[in-house]
């Protein structure tokens, strides 16, 4: 994973091309072009600077360590390098997807479908870059830090379908601790692309590992994932666990038995 420096104001973000009708030929839908405006722009462009314009650190080494405050360091994630996103493009191709499967989308509460369809997915897959703020453990805090039941969602790769649930994210510091908001924005920054739970999982816990170095770190996903609950076998009610453990958190029994008992999971 790579670290760019985020946009630092609204202006430095790119446009979103325009959209044109799901068929190509037609005005643009007024669905897509009321998506124009500042909600659609604050869910699919690039997050803009919220740390106050602080530099950021980045894990490729292009940009040094900087203390700030007593200490605190910010490493800014995938930001400034989304792919570009074609909402015009994507309501036609939903168009001829859906058109291809037997819907009738001349009915008139079905003619924005494809535009509907379009800004979801781009919704569902757009990552919010961040600043992970840490700071200096002055106090010498030693014991578990945990977030437990972030709710998340994702969309599995295989079938472009939901899957969704809740993470349990902890670590043992070491010279620095997190801005607690930040384990949930983690989760849904890796979350917010095509995922598999597993990967996902382990994204989040190496991320941890690498930006805030503490002396373990785990990370335990519950989710249910439509793919297998509303369609092929339609396991009602299944969920799938995944953990990545870290560090102390893995080779020691008793932090280890200490995290999953804290987080609820039965073991």
């Amino acid at each position: 994973m790579t670290c760019q420096p985020i946009l630092d104001s609204a202006d430095q973000t790119p446009a979103l091309p325009k959209p044109g009708s799901a068929n190509g030929t037609g005005p643009r839908s007024a669905l897509l072009e009321a998506h124009q405006g500042p909600a659609l722009d604050a869910t699919v462009r690039p997050a803009v600077d919220q740390d106050e314009g602080q530099p950021p650190v980045g894990l490729d080494g292009a940009h040094p360590a900087v203390d700030l405050d007593r200490g605190q360091r910010v490493v800014a994630l995938d930001g400034g390098k989304s792919p570009a996103v074609d909402l015009g493009a994507a309501e036609r191709a939903a168009a001829d997807f859906l058109t291809a499967l037997g819907i009738d989308l001349d009915r008139e509460e079905r003619r924005a479908t494809p535009a509907r369809m379009a800004g979801a997915y781009a919704e569902l897959l757009a990552a919010r870059p961040f600043r992970l703020t840490t700071f200096p453990n002055d106090e010498g805090y030693d014991e578990l830090v945990l977030a437990r039941a972030i709710p998340f969602r994702s969309l599995c790769e295989h079938h472009a379908l939901l899957f969704s649930g809740v993470a349990h994210v902890g670590y043992l510091p070491g010279e620095h601790i997190l801005g607690l908001s930040k384990l949930a924005r983690l989760v849904e920054h890796f979350a917010a692309r095509p995922q598999t739970q597993e990967r996902l999982t382990m994204q989040v816990a190496k991320c941890l590992d690498a930006n805030l170095r503490p002396r373990g770190v785990g990370v335990v996903l519950e989710a249910e994932h439509t793919c297998m609950t509303q369609r092929g076998v339609r396991a009602l009610g299944a969920t799938t666990v995944t953990s990545a453990l870290l560090g102390t958190l893995r080779t020691d029994l008793r932090s280890r038995a200490e995290f999953f008992a804290l987080a609820r999971v039965p073991t």
